[in-house]
């Protein structure tokens, strides 16, 4: 993830140490995820947020990188890709 290396230190996570920034990711992205989850409910725009949520969760844990890589190939499945996986060329018909 290379966009997370050029973030980190400019918001100064990298100065931290590992445990401290660790629960500092995981209350953001819980209560990211968590108003995601309210939003199912209450008016707004829940299929942003707990994505959102569930993302930031994944840049320190590794149980979120396997939930938010499951939920890719679940929907890359729904979409019609049997194999899960995105192509990164189309077919072009002729």
């Amino acid at each position: 993830m290379k966009w997370l290396s050029r973030i980190t230190p400019a918001i100064g996570l990298s100065d931290l140490p590992g445990g401290f920034r660790k629960l500092i990711v995981g209350v953001i992205g819980i209560t990211i995820l968590l108003l995601g989850l309210a939003m199912i409910v209450l008016p707004g725009p829940a299929f942003i947020v707990i994505p959102a949520g569930l993302g930031i969760l994944a840049t320190e844990f590794a149980w979120a990188r396997r939930l938010v890589r499951h939920i890719r190939v679940m929907i890359a499945k729904a979409c019609g890709d049997e194999s899960g996986k995105a192509h990164p060329t189309a077919n072009p018909s002729p």
